[in-house]
């Protein structure tokens, strides 16, 4: 078995995919590491969900490679990545009544295997990693039945159990309250201050300037920008892309904003 690289990276290099005649991703480069937050923005059916089922190795691109920790990933068994990087999709719900505790029990099965019963050890990691989230007070109820945002710190905390030290994360702050999408932000930067990386896509782009060291930008099929925030994320570029006019400004903070540009506003500003 490979022992985990100090340096934790996940790559696509020239990625290439169709659907039917459809170019969904045309020569994409990217990738992310340990202490990293990079945020993927992109309008809806950029391909933002394809580029991560690739870099999960869900999906096969019809060219180009995907590596992990610089080895390709074909090499890896599904048990070696699950060590490596974890998922948190995008509204998940079990059919099953699971007790949060259970869910996030999921999460040590790369460890177990399915055979194994969880040791004194699986339960300490879980049990530490659900109070650093915050959700002790859900630990035994059915995760079915506790909120949306909750859900998501769950899923996050399952992924946290897994041990890896990269995570991708499908538009996390989907259907969460205002409460919850401040909670889940700060999350993210502490998991990158302990040396995580962090994937996320999101429609929000003022999210991803409060937290994130990198912005890339997917359009058409391909990476459009890549790099620091301010430098990213324009008024043109945020026009283009998702065909609104904004402003872009620098609070007092030092903190870039985006404020809608209606018609009246501009013509007050005139």
């Amino acid at each position: 078995m490979r022992a985990p690289s100090p340096a934790a990276q996940l790559q696509g290099l020239d990625l290439q995919f169709s659907r039917g005649k459809r170019a969904v991703l045309d020569g994409v480069t990217f990738g992310f590491g340990a202490g990293e937050i990079v945020a993927l923005l992109g309008a809806n059916g950029a391909g933002k969900s394809t580029l991560f089922r690739l870099l999960l190795g869900f999906l096969t691109p019809k060219r180009g490679d995907v590596r992990l920790d610089g080895a390709p990933l074909s090499q890896f068994s599904r048990r070696e990545i699950a060590k490596r990087v974890a998922y948190v999709p995008q509204g998940h719900v079990t059919p099953f009544p699971y007790t949060v505790r259970e869910v996030v029990m999921l999460g040590r099965l790369p460890e177990t295997g399915l055979l194994r019963a969880p040791r004194a050890e699986d339960r300490e990691i879980v049990e530490g990693i659900i109070a650093r989230l915050g959700i002790e007070r859900l630990i035994d109820r059915p995760y079915t039945e506790i909120s949306g945002g909750e859900r998501q710190l769950a899923l996050i905390a399952r992924a946290l159990a897994q041990g890896a030290r990269l995570l991708v994360m499908d538009e996390p702050a989907t259907g969460l309250d205002y409460g919850y999408q401040l909670r889940l932000l700060r999350h993210l930067s502490d998991l990158s201050a302990d040396g995580h990386g962090v994937l996320v896509s999101t429609h929000h782009p003022e999210h991803a300037m409060q937290i994130a060291t990198r912005i890339a930008i997917l359009h058409e099929g391909r990476i459009d920008a890549d790099g620091a925030p301010q430098a990213v994320v324009t008024a043109e570029r945020i026009r283009r892309i998702y065909g609104v006019e904004v402003e872009v400004f620098d609070d007092p903070f030092g903190a870039r904003r985006l404020a809608p540009v209606s018609e009246r506003y501009g013509e007050a500003k005139g």
